[in-house]
C-alpha cells in the first residue's frame, strides 16, 4: 500500500520527497491539528477556490519550514528570491528563516535580551528546537491556521488569517489553562509564475498571542503570572 499524503499540504510523500532530509527522520503526521482545524474552523471554502488555495499553500510552506532541514528540499518557495518580514522588520532570507524557525522568526526582536523579564519568551535565547518544543508543549493538539478573507489574487496575494490552539500543556513554567489562545493577522504574499512564494510579509500583535500563554499559574510558585511584566517583554 502506498504512502498517503495530507489533504491540506503538498510535498510530504511521493517520489519527489525520496531524498528529502526530514528534521525528525521522516515526514510529519498532521492528524491531530487537522482534526482541530476541521472541528473549529470558522470558514469552509469551496474546493479549488482562491481562499482554499492560499490556505493550503501557507500550510504547506509552514510544514516545509518546520520539518525540512535543507532549503533545497523546499518546493513551496523561490529559493533565490524568498524573504520573510514580520511587522515591518528587516526581511529574513530563506536560510535565516530556516535557521531561526517559524516561532522565533515570528517573535524576533531587536531589543536586548536582558530587557525581557526572566521566564518570559525571548527569541534570542531560544533555538529552533527549543522554540518548537515550547509551543508543542503548550498546544498538544497543535496550532491550527485558517484563511479568513482574501483581498487580492496572484501575483500579490493579500489576506487575513487566524491562528489558534488550546493551552492544554505547560508553557515556560506556566500551568495549562485549557483555554483557547488565538490571534488574527494580515499577510501579503508575492508569488512567481509557479505560485512559489517570493516574499512573505506578516503583520500581527504578538501580545495578543502571548498573553494567553502566561495566564496559567507559575508551576514553581502556584501564583498567577504578572501581566505587567509580560507587557514589558520586548517582543510585544
Amino acid at each position: 500500500m502506498g504512502e498517503v499524503g495530507d489533504k491540506y499540504r503538498l510535498y510530504l510523500v511521493g517520489e519527489g520527497e525520496k531524498d528529502t532530509h526530514w528534521r525528525h527522520g521522516g515526514a510529519p503526521k498532521y492528524d491531530l491539528v487537522n482534526r482541530l482545524f476541521e472541528e473549529e474552523t470558522t470558514k469552509e471554502w469551496p474546493e479549488g477556490s482562491l481562499e482554499e488555495t492560499v490556505q493550503n499553500a501557507i500550510k504547506t510552506w509552514e510544514m516545509e519550514l518546520s520539518h525540512k532541514t535543507r532549503l533545497s528540499d523546499f518546493k513551496s518557495i523561490n529559493h533565490e528570491k524568498f524573504t520573510l518580514s514580520v511587522n515591518g522588520r528587516k526581511p529574513l532570507t530563506g536560510e535565516e528563516t530556516l535557521s531561526l524557525g517559524s516561532y522565533n522568526a515570528m517573535l524576533e526582536t531587536s531589543m536586548p535580551a536582558e530587557l525581557c523579564p526572566k521566564g518570559y519568551y525571548n527569541s534570542k535565547e531560544e533555538t529552533f528546537e527549543s522554540s518548537h518544543e515550547n509551543f508543542r508543549s503548550a498546544f498538544p493538539r497543535g496550532f491550527a491556521w485558517e484563511v479568513l478573507e482574501v483581498y487580492s489574487g496572484p501575483p500579490v496575494v493579500a489576506f487575513k488569517f487566524r491562528h489558534w490552539g488550546h493551552m492544554e500543556g505547560n508553557f515556560k513554567g506556566h500551568a495549562p489553562t485549557g483555554k483557547m489562545v488565538e490571534f488574527i493577522g494580515i499577510a501579503v504574499l508575492k508569488v512567481d509564475d509557479q505560485l512559489r512564494a517570493e516574499t512573505v510579509e506578516i503583520y500581527y500583535d504578538p501580545a495578543e498571542f502571548m498573553a494567553g500563554l502566561y495566564k496559567g499559574p507559575k508551576l514553581d510558585t502556584a501564583e498567577g503570572s504578572n501581566s505587567s511584566n509580560a507587557q514589558r517583554c520586548p517582543f510585544m
